[in-house]
């Protein structure tokens, strides 16, 4: 299992780079007691997973509480890619995906290293 990090939501987007986040006026996707609503992040925390990318339940293109209506909305509205994200916390761990969002300054979109 990957070591926790707090600005790395359950979806796999990285709240670590979002002003309200850094700010102190969002507390993260995990400790939100407001977001009852999102599934994903009721399954991670009942797992006791970061984020999907620990998940071994169902492949990622099966699971419907990933793949919802609204995580759809948000993509576009957001322009956010979280399978790739966590595809990347997949390759390279939480600790090194945080750190490379971190440099780059972004939350939706996964750091391509070459």
């Amino acid at each position: 299992m990957n070591s926790f990090d707090p600005g790395i939501a359950a979806c796999g987007l990285f709240c670590g780079s979002c002003r309200k986040f850094r700010k102190g006026s969002c507390p993260g996707c995990h400790d939100n007691e407001k977001a009852v609503w999102c599934k994903v992040r009721f399954c991670c925390r009942e797992n006791g997973w970061q984020s999907c990318a620990e998940c071994t339940l169902v492949p990622l293109d099966a699971c419907g509480k990933f793949n919802n209506f609204i995580a759809g909305v948000f993509q576009v509205v957001f322009r956010s890619d979280r399978r790739g994200c966590i595809a990347r916390i997949r390759e390279v761990g939480n600790e090194a995906f945080a750190a490379e969002m971190r440099l780059a300054g972004s939350y939706n979109r996964p750091v391509k290293r070459k």
